[in-house]
């Protein structure tokens, strides 16, 4: 008995003393990089750079609300400075979930110092909502309500009453607002009146409004004060441009002759607003837009049909990455 359990004792010891000498063998790769990535994620959390919070004025909604959520320091300097919310532009795709009650939250956070406010296509916003954000922010100098199919000219116009009794309104983008007739436009443009000085009034007579073929939000002092007008040709309150071809420009002394309208009564092209009342200026294009000659030359064209997208729709463009040019969607479905 006492032979065997020596013997063990030596078996043990002799174990222990080849672990004790067996080669330390070096790290792989692999656990290097591991080691690494522990040591990346011990790093303790520091405060946002000081330039993040400079830059929080200049955010458009969408992204400043983004911004809010990242951290705590961040949602403070978003929702208890002012700044941020003295212009605020609502555009997709905040645009199709906006509420009055969501609205009047986010106009309260100016404080009611609110400088502009413009809603893109928001169609769930009422004549009530609007008006409870203006009685509450007399100092709104730019209105912009295009495609806010809710609001009717009741409601556009007692609006506009109550900011230009305080002087403050300067500008207004009511185009897409339906029912909106002559007596209406006449209505806006005399409270309007109030608030310029003779030279100011005979100086907006002579500003045409200029194409463009983007929605989204523009902020450019050179235009009219009142985004529509009166089409001379169907007398319908639309949007009124006036065509940048030269040739045109001399014609409009004749007034049967003039291609001054709006884009029911004047086709035009979509890219730099001029008239295409000749058809044989017409180009096709992917996306059923009109564009002229010398337009179509300028765009990228699709692989396989040679029609190009207009700037407005080239996001709808197919690039793959073993060509250099796109396919449309047409022909993306075909072949």
């Amino acid at each position: 008995m006492e032979i065997s359990l020596v013997a063990e004792d030596k078996e043990h010891q002799a174990i222990d003393k080849s672990l004790h000498k067996a080669p330390t063998l070096p790290f792989s790769n692999s656990c290097v990089s591991f080691q690494k990535e522990n040591a990346i994620q011990e790093v303790e959390p520091r405060p946002p750079h000081e330039a993040l919070f400079l830059v929080l004025v200049y955010l458009p909604l969408f992204e400043l609300l983004a911004m809010s959520e990242v951290c705590v320091s961040l949602r403070d300097a978003v929702h208890k400075d002012v700044l941020p919310w003295l212009n605020i532009i609502v555009q997709r795709p905040l645009s199709l979930r906006l509420s009055d009650e969501i609205l009047m939250k986010i106009t309260s956070k100016a404080n009611g110092r609110l400088k502009t406010l413009a809603l893109m296509n928001c169609l769930r916003i009422t004549d009530d909502g609007l008006q409870s954000v203006i009685d509450t922010n007399h100092h709104i100098n730019k209105l912009y309500i295009p495609g806010c199919t809710g609001l009717t000219p009741e409601g556009v116009i007692r609006a506009v009453k109550t900011l230009s009794e305080h002087h403050s309104l300067k500008s207004l983008r009511i185009n897409g607002v339906y029912n909106i007739k002559r007596e209406d436009l006449e209505t806006l443009r005399a409270y309007f009146q109030m608030n310029l000085s003779q030279k100011e009034q005979q100086r907006q007579q002579l500003i045409p409004f200029k194409y463009r073929n983007s929605p989204v939000f523009r902020n450019d002092e050179s235009d009219p004060m009142i985004d529509v007008d009166i089409c001379p040709k169907c007398n319908d309150v639309r949007m009124v441009h006036e065509c940048p071809r030269d040739t045109c420009k001399r014609k409009e002394e004749l007034v049967s002759m003039a291609c001054r309208g709006c884009n029911l009564c004047i086709p035009r092209c979509e890219q730099c607003g001029r008239c295409t009342l000749q058809s044989e200026e017409v180009e096709e294009t992917g996306c059923g837009d009109t564009l002229c000659s010398e337009c179509w030359l300028q765009l990228p064209k699709c692989n396989f049909c040679n029609r190009p997208y207009c700037t407005q729709h080239n996001n709808r463009q197919y690039r793959d990455s073993s060509s250099s040019g796109f396919v449309c969607d047409t022909c993306r479905e075909i072949y």
